[in-house]
């Protein structure tokens, strides 16, 4: 059963992964928010909000899994300090990676005058971080993810709008911002704060993946964790409570009123945008042990290399892209 639950978790990074290839080709070929924001309704369309609206799971569950796999990573090591140091070798190898491949991926600039700061960085400031909280406890680090993924809202009010260091460092853990640097543009579209709280609470969960833990009470307690993230979701958002700064209103039709209800903040993650994504994410875990080898295992080739295809794919389409507009003409 060891191997079915490690099945299950490469079955949803890689669902998650082919999601986020939808998200890069439709914005690469001109239908994304390079040029009209999807999620704008005021210019929207109910099927570009909803192939843009879909690719938001894809980055809480990068994330929660990347936790998941460093406990299940740390329970097969012979001391912690061995998991600390590859959660830091691993951290600062991802944040060079996002700032030097990922960024070039995206732009083919060669002086890197314009860096985004996206998932890789997230999850490699999140895995530095969490290479100091994997000497605690596993209930106070699950504590320390609660906290921050329910709490952080509360922080919506603070707002830099300079360039001292306190400002950067607020923008690197709270406030999406674009800061000039020199003849550079950095774009923090990832403020790390919720994501740290994520991926700690992603390690707590793979608890529930330890030798002794029985299958049915892991699925059980993973169906109650997403029905509950689900309906937590639902009330607090229904009602426009706490957890999110951007409320949902009634619109012209109904789908346009779906779409706003769904139209969390993703930059930082709102309380409700995780609740959104993570709750249908435990849901997933929970049946998905029980599919068919057959019909999983072709996904489960993507979950197995996910920054290999997080890389290839961006190049491959960005090129695509390149030669599509030569095509064109232009």
């Amino acid at each position: 059963m060891r191997d079915q639950r490690i099945q299950s978790i490469d079955l949803l990074r890689g669902l998650a992964i082919l999601l986020m290839a939808l998200d890069h080709v439709r914005l690469y070929f001109g239908h994304g928010n390079w040029y009209a924001d999807p999620t704008n309704l005021d210019t929207t369309t109910p099927m570009l909000f909803f192939t843009r609206w879909v690719t938001h799971f894809c980055s809480p569950i990068f994330v929660f899994l990347a936790g998941t796999s460093a406990f299940l990573y740390g329970n097969k090591q012979s001391s912690t300090k061995t998991l600390a140091l590859f959660l830091f070798t691993r951290g600062l190898w991802l944040i060079f990676a996002e700032l030097v491949i990922v960024n070039f991926a995206w732009t083919f600039d060669i002086t890197f005058s314009y860096i985004i700061l996206q998932v890789i960085w997230a999850i490699g400031i999140s895995m530095l971080v969490l290479s100091a909280l994997v000497f605690l406890p596993t209930k106070t680090i699950a504590l320390i993810g609660f906290i921050l993924v329910f709490g952080h809202n509360l922080l919506d009010s603070i707002k830099a709008y300079g360039a001292f260091p306190r400002d950067v460092l607020w923008y690197i853990l709270h406030q999406e911002h674009v800061l000039y640097i020199g003849k550079s543009i950095v774009v923090a579209h990832y403020p790390v704060l919720p994501w740290i709280g994520l991926i700690a609470l992603g390690y707590a969960a793979g608890t529930f993946y330890t030798q002794g833990f029985n299958d049915e009470k892991r699925r059980r307690r993973l169906l109650w964790i997403g029905i509950s993230a689900i309906a937590l979701f639902l009330l607090l958002h229904g009602f426009n409570l706490y957890g999110e700064p951007n409320q949902w209103a009634s619109q012209n039709s109904a789908i346009f009123t779906i779409m706003s209800f769904l139209n969390t903040t993703k930059y930082p993650p709102s309380l409700h945008f995780i609740l959104m994504t993570i709750g249908p994410a435990m849901v997933f875990l929970a049946l998905s042990e029980r599919l068919s080898q057959r019909i999983a295992a072709p996904i489960i080739v993507f979950g197995k290399v996910p920054f290999f295809f997080y890389i290839v794919h961006l190049y491959l389409i960005h090129m695509l892209a390149i030669l599509a507009i030569i095509y064109k003409g232009y």
